[in-house]
């Protein structure tokens, strides 16, 4: 007869024969969609990328704009530079202009006195005779004031046929641009005897003849303070030419104005 020999053992889990693995590390990767996958890992390696050239760049803009204030600095101080230079000769000028226009200030102040006797020849009476011609100083209105005008006046002295006379120079005188009219005034007129002439011929013996009398006068005015570059005219009629040629040349260069 013939026997069965069943092993039952072998049936059971424990003694199931475990498969055998081959060389190499089995991954269980997952299956599906991977486009988060892929997304995730685009962005770790393009972030630090982007982060890196950035920076590059950021390198790069700071370099040139330390460059360019460099350069602005360089051109600040050339600027300062010039701009210092330029007011100094700025204020040497305005000290030239200054004394410039002092200067022009006098000569146009000026008054000849060869076109002052020549305005008075002009104007005085045929019946008064001028003996004195002096300059007199500045009269101040007040002790603590500075004068009216600068240039001061007139003196002049004499003897005139009457009083009337003396008042007829009086008016001519104040028509006069080389004066004030309104400080021409007459100080003094008094009758007096006229002087001898020299040379006269002598009365007779025991003959006494009395002249009539004269009027002794003081008239006294302030010069004009009108520029001279305003008074051509009045400077050439009474032969000043070399004061008008320096006049209208210092017009023509702008110094006075015309």
């Amino acid at each position: 007869m013939y026997s069965l020999d069943v092993n039952f053992l072998k049936d059971r889990p424990a003694y199931q024969k475990k498969p055998e693995r081959k060389g190499g590390i089995s991954l269980n990767l997952p299956t599906g969609n991977l486009t988060p996958v892929y997304v995730g890992v685009a962005l770790g390696i393009s972030l630090p990328a982007l982060l890196g050239v950035s920076w590059w760049l950021l390198q790069g803009k700071i370099v040139e704009l330390d460059a360019q204030i460099s350069q602005l600095d360089q051109e600040s101080k050339r600027l300062d530079t010039e701009i210092g230079n330029l007011n100094k000769i700025k204020a040497e000028t305005n000290a030239v202009k200054g004394e410039t226009q002092a200067l022009v200030t006098v000569f146009d102040q000026i008054r000849p006195w060869s076109a002052m006797l020549q305005d008075l020849r002009d104007r005085i009476p045929t019946a008064v005779q001028i003996e004195t011609i002096r300059q007199i100083a500045p009269i101040a209105v007040a002790a603590d004031q500075p004068p009216n005008n600068p240039a001061g006046g007139l003196e002049i002295t004499g003897l005139a046929r009457s009083f009337n006379d003396v008042n007829d120079f009086l008016l001519s005188l104040q028509q006069s641009r080389f004066l004030k009219s309104t400080e021409s005034r007459i100080i003094t007129a008094t009758l007096v005897d006229p002087p001898a002439t020299p040379g006269a011929a002598q009365p007779p013996s025991g003959v006494i003849i009395k002249p009539p009398q004269v009027v002794k006068y003081t008239i006294q005015s302030a010069m004009s303070d009108v520029p001279a570059s305003e008074l051509i005219r009045e400077l050439e009629k009474k032969g000043t030419v070399g004061l008008v040629t320096r006049i209208r040349s210092m017009q023509q260069t702008g110094v006075i104005s015309k």
